[in-house]
């Protein structure tokens, strides 16, 4: 019942930049956060950011900081993910998923549920 669908994604150039979007279809009580992973073919999944609902606190990835930027609007039961200064490695598959209240941090994977389809970036030199 609960969806997390993401959007935005695309095949640019080195340098450029990409808004993602992530519309929840409903925000639930035991979820405290919203977390965008990166997954590449032939690697594991990757966490990029997370940001809380409550607050707005954001959390990064060492390799997207100064790069990337997440928000989120309330009302609209979205979240964004704004890339700037793409780089050929950003290339991957992008998922955002509800992080629930009862894990211990927000940086595995293991912590979240309702996970969208995913969105492709492609970044080419």
């Amino acid at each position: 019942q609960v969806q997390y669908v993401e959007s935005g994604g695309g095949l640019v150039q080195a340098g450029a930049s990409l808004r993602l979007s992530c519309v929840v279809s409903m925000q639930t009580a035991d979820s405290d956060a919203v977390g965008w992973f990166r997954q590449a073919p032939g690697k594991q999944r990757e966490f990029v950011s997370a940001i809380k609902w409550r607050t707005g606190t954001a959390y990064y990835a060492d390799s997207v900081k100064g790069r990337f930027t997440t928000s989120r609007d309330n009302a609209k039961n979205t979240v964004y993910l704004q890339m700037n200064g793409l780089k050929p490695e950003d290339t991957a598959i992008y998922y955002c998923a509800a992080h629930m209240y009862a894990r211990t941090n927000y940086f595995q994977p293991e912590g979240y549920h309702y996970w969208g389809q995913g969105t492709q970036v492609t970044v080419s030199s």
